[in-house]
Formats: structure tokens, C-alpha cells, sequence
């Protein structure tokens, strides 16, 4: 009896079924820029450069981390692909990038095309969140390497920004305003951590429902990470948008310093939003200090901008966010009160 490629495990024919079903999610995100039907081994994207006078590729790349974990758990897969695109997106954001396209990245250890069709609606659908097409992408089928109903989850992203309106940071100064725009809750990071306390330390469900969450505890660790193209983009042409921070893995404590310039620091009142009510569940279930969730979490702030004083009132009433803190000169780092 001769072997075939599908009696070791990987299915050309459902691989093709499910590049099939993923068509018409794809046409939902593609603009005037993509080219199609030229070459099929790569994506092409020409650049509309209208108004930018020295445009600037900026990329990012990122995957979604151990909350594909709760996604296997609860069996629910057409979200997880937003938490990819925003993870890359929201990076690029920072640099004061206009996303362009994404591509992403699907390796798993049996190919199940309704499965994977529905991880790619939800990269669509963050695709169109963030304003980029998808114009490519990988499906990997590796038996023996994944669990067979497990997968892993990567993208990466393309966008542009005039040479001259790059952000860097470098013009804060002290008495700057940072501004922080609210998350969605728990965003991408710090799940292995969200584990731990939920589901080794103690035996939740994700199907418990919790009064303090208003829905069930899977519902809430799988929500999506936001994305804030549409934000960015409103506001980067008005106003003087000095840096703007990420608040990925490492909390405040990690990612604010990254946009600070040497010799300056930022005072934090944390009073001045309000803390989704998820953090405190993990801080409490969890015994965790509250110095170590704001090292981990967002703790309800997905974005912070830092602008000038006079800017910032204009920016809270135009735009849901809040006076968080201001830049301090003679501190080191971030200070929390």
C-alpha cells in the first residue's frame, strides 16, 4: 500500500477548502491598493501617497499569546484573530502609522477549514476595525508539532507616515499631559498569569457567570483587543500628539519609559479612571499587589498619548479618555499614586 501525504496527517483538500471559505471575508477588507490576479506567491500593495511628502514604511509583527488558551477551551475562534491585528496595529499606531495591509500566520497540527475560517473572519473583521486589507497570508499544517486541536496565531502589518511626522517622542517635556483612552479589558497580555489565578491556583469555569462582570468569565477574558486606528486617525492631524505608548506586556511600569526622554519621568493617579471591574477580580482572587497588575495588565487603559497642557482638555471632550498623569522632570520612571 503507497503512503500519501494525507495518511501523515496534512490534507491538501481541506487546506483548499478552507482557503475557499475564507474568500469572502477576505474581499470585505481589501481597497483600491491591492492587486489581484498578478502572481499568486505574494501580496501586492501600491501605495496611494497623496499628501505624504517622504512617506515611511513602518511594520509590526506579534501573535496573540496564551489567551489562544481560553479561545481552545471555550471552543470559540472568531474573535481571536482581532486580538492579532490589533496587537500589530495598535504598535505601528505609535509611531503615528497609517495601517495599510496585514498578513498573517495559522500553524496548527490538523487543518480543520471551519475552524480556520473563523479564526480569519475575525482577522477580517479587524482588518476593516484598522482600516488594512488582508493581503496574505500562511495556513500550516504540522501533525505531531501542535496538539491536534490547537493552533498558533501570528500577523504582521504594513503602514505609512510622512518622515516629517514621525513620533518619537523626543519633544516631551516636562509638564506634558498624558492622556489615556480605555480599553476593552484584559487586551492580549498577561494571560499565563490570568490562568494561573483563575484556573490552577483556583477551579473557576469559564462558563461561570459573574455578577461583578455583568457575563460569564470566559466571555470576558475573550474579549477582543481594541483597536484605535480610528482614533489615531482623527486625532493625529489636529492636534501635536508628542508619543504615544502601547500598554501591552509589562504594564505601565515597562512600556510608558519607552516614549519618555531621558531625565524626565510621569506621575500616575490612578483615581482618575475607572478600573474595569475584571482587574480587581484577578488582583483579588489572585493575591496579587497592586505595584504587580499595573507591571502585567493595562488596568483599563489600552493607549496613552502624551500632549501639551493646553491640548489636552480639547482632546478628553472631543475623544472618550481621561487626564491621566503628567510628565515630570527630576524622576526616573513611573510613579503611581
Amino acid at each position: 500500500m503507497k503512503n500519501t501525504y494525507k495518511d501523515a496527517g496534512v490534507d491538501v483538500l481541506e487546506g483548499q477548502r478552507a482557503v475557499n471559505m475564507m474568500k469572502k471575508h477576505i474581499d470585505k477588507t481589501l481597497s483600491k491598493n491591492v492587486l489581484r490576479g498578478i502572481g499568486g506567491f505574494s501580496g501586492l500593495f501600491e501605495l496611494d501617497l497623496e499628501g505624504i511628502k517622504k512617506p515611511v514604511l513602518v511594520s509590526g509583527t506579534d501573535g496573540v499569546g496564551t489567551k489562544l488558551k481560553i479561545a481552545f477551551m471555550m471552543d470559540k475562534h472568531d474573535t481571536i484573530g482581532i486580538d492579532c491585528v490589533a496587537m500589530c496595529v495598535n504598535d505601528i499606531l505609535c509611531q503615528g502609522a497609517k495601517p495599510l495591509y496585514f498578513l498573517d500566520y495559522i500553524g496548527t497540527g490538523n487543518l480543520k477549514a471551519p475552524k480556520v475560517e473563523k479564526i480569519v473572519e475575525g482577522i477580517c473583521t479587524g482588518c476593516v476595525e484598522a482600516g488594512a486589507s488582508l493581503i496574505g497570508g500562511e495556513t500550516a499544517e504540522m501533525p505531531d508539532f501542535y496538539q491536534n486541536e490547537e493552533y498558533d496565531l501570528a500577523g504582521f502589518t504594513v503602514g505609512v507616515v510622512d518622515k516629517d511626522k514621525i513620533i518619537t517622542g523626543e519633544h516631551i517635556k516636562d509638564g506634558d499631559i498624558l492622556i489615556g483612552i480605555p480599553s476593552s479589558g484584559i487586551h492580549s497580555n498577561g494571560y499565563s498569569l490570568v490562568r494561573k489565578v483563575f484556573f490552577k491556583d483556583n477551579n473557576y469555569d469559564l462558563n461561570d457567570y459573574m455578577d461583578e462582570l455583568g457575563t460569564t468569565l470566559g466571555d470576558e477574558l475573550l474579549k477582543p483587543t481594541r483597536i484605535y486606528a480610528k482614533e489615531c486617525a482623527k486625532l493625529f492631524p489636529k492636534y501635536d500628539i508628542k508619543g504615544v505608548c502601547h500598554v501591552t506586556g509589562g504594564g505601565f511600569y515597562e512600556n510608558i519609559p519607552r516614549i519618555i526622554p531621558k531625565g524626565l519621568g510621569v506621575r500616575i493617579n490612578k483615581d482618575f479612571w475607572s478600573r474595569p471591574s475584571i482587574f480587581n477580580l484577578i488582583m483579588r482572587v489572585g493575591n496579587i499587589s497592586e505595584k504587580e497588575m499595573y507591571s502585567t495588565f493595562n488596568m483599563g487603559i489600552g493607549m496613552i498619548l502624551v500632549v501639551n497642557k493646553e491640548d489636552s482638555e480639547k482632546i478628553v471632550n472631543e475623544l472618550e479618555s481621561y487626564v491621566i498623569g503628567q510628565v515630570v522632570k527630576g524622576i526616573d520612571g513611573v510613579h503611581i499614586c
